[in-house]
């Protein structure tokens, strides 16, 4: 019965940069009116208070810890399926769980292995097959789930809203809602966005802290400046300017929004490819 309760999908916020809290609901969902008391320890403790813990722990090295127990016990139901799942969300890829499946066989048993690696397949089956699953590093999903690991802020979904205004493909993660909020945008190689202004009447703007890989920022008129981990840019508002990642890496920044009156973003052209190449 309780491998049953972790079934149900858990939803999770970012309050901050370090921290992913994480809401469960299977303990209630299943067992609320039967073992309520029960039913709390699973969603409040369990998930609310040690999955929440991932500032000590990623959720990433959580999973494994997970699965890895799951499978020990011969555990190879639903629920290891579930938890699968999270790994995969968590980060871990086809390539990575194959590798782990492989050294749990030694250590839990060559048949709970095999039925592990059934749910898997079933679980990565959308992602790189073959011997592009062996170096895992030909495809954009799994060159994402890489540059991912090497940042402690969430690559976001897919930038669909703004793919207009975005020569590449891009991402965006909203870090905080409240105070001051921001997020993470985070750029495949040779992405940018177009030239565009922060226009404002008094105050506005915008700020970029770098966060991972390579990119580039450039006001019209002056040279483009180069964007590393940590490098901070500050935006005046009312100028023509473009960011985006450098021609042969990832590239994540926050964007911090300046507050202003009479704020509005006005898109304008693409960057071109001359101006874009002539970066090194």
């Amino acid at each position: 019965m309780t491998s049953n309760l972790i079934m149900a999908q858990q939803k999770t916020a970012q309050p901050s940069a370090r921290v992913t809290k994480v809401t469960q609901t299977a303990g209630r969902d299943q067992l609320g009116d039967f073992a309520p008391e029960f039913a709390r320890l699973n969603d409040d403790i369990l998930f609310g208070e040690v999955w929440s813990r991932n500032d000590l722990l990623s959720l990433r090295d959580r999973s494994l810890v997970t699965i890895t127990s799951l499978i020990s016990q011969g555990i190879t139901d639903s629920s290891l399926t579930y938890h699968l799942q999270e790994a995969k969300k968590n980060g871990i890829t086809r390539t990575e769980i194959a590798e782990i499946l492989t050294h749990i066989s030694f250590y839990a048993g060559w048949p709970k292995a095999w039925a592990a690696f059934r749910l898997a397949k079933d679980v990565w089956a959308d992602d790189i097959t073959g011997d592009g699953a062996k170096t895992a590093t030909g495809s954009i999903a799994s060159q994402r789930e890489e540059f991912a690991r090497s940042m402690i802020f969430p690559i976001g979904e897919p930038n669909t809203a703004y793919a207009e205004y975005f020569t590449g493909n891009s991402y965006l993660a909203q870090i905080s809602d409240s105070q001051i909020p921001f997020a993470n945008v985070t750029f495949e190689p040779g992405c940018r966005n177009n030239w565009h202004i922060h226009k404002a009447d008094t105050g506005g703007g915008q700020m970029l802290v770098g966060v991972a890989g390579r990119g580039w920022y450039q006001e019209e008129g002056k040279p483009a400046v180069e964007i590393l981990p940590g490098t901070v840019i500050h935006i005046p508002a009312n100028v023509k300017h473009w960011h985006g990642a450098a021609k042969d890496s990832w590239f994540a920044h926050l964007a911090f929004s300046v507050p202003g009156e009479d704020t509005e973003n006005i898109w304008l052209e693409p960057v071109s490819e001359k101006e874009y190449n002539s970066l090194d």
